[in-house]
């Protein structure tokens, strides 16, 4: 686990994960602890969009992302003078990139997700994984420090 603060204040915190349901919850977890010793409070509403967002991201990459024997791997920035938090989860697999519904599906209990990520973070995407293999990165960003 590597948890920093540079000089100006950005938090930060990356860290691998078994591609695994036990996995996304401990990566949830991890991210709950982080924005709370951030000054994001366990009780405030940014607090839980930001931990639900990063949830989402991490049960798809469990769900969609998974390749047996591949971790997948979560970093974390805060940067409270920009009042932001960036949720990045990268996996192992590159061709099945996320995609928007156009509806949420009637029956079921998936399909939802990006649906949520969509209407809580202020702005989210995909982009191919940066140097170390195959894979694609998909982003959040939130906000999380009052004005």
């Amino acid at each position: 686990m590597n948890v920093t603060q540079s000089p100006l204040t950005v938090h930060q915190f990356s860290m691998r994960f078994s591609s695994t349901p036990r996995g996304a919850r401990l990566a949830r977890r991890m991210c709950e602890h982080c924005l709370d010793a951030w000054g994001v409070p366990y009780d405030s509403d940014a607090h839980d969009v930001a931990t639900l967002v990063a949830a989402e991201l991490c049960a798809n990459a469990v769900q969609h992302g998974h390749v047996p024997g591949r971790d997948f791997h979560v970093h974390l920035a805060a940067d409270p003078a920009a009042r932001t938090v960036r949720i990045e989860v990268t996996d192992t697999r590159d061709e099945r990139l996320p995609h928007l519904p156009t509806t949420p599906p009637e029956d079921g209990e998936s399909g939802r997700g990006l649906l949520l990520v969509a209407a809580l973070a202020d702005r989210w995407g995909c982009s191919p994984r940066a140097g170390d293999g195959p894979g694609k990165t998909v982003w959040a960003e939130c906000t999380a420090y009052p004005a």
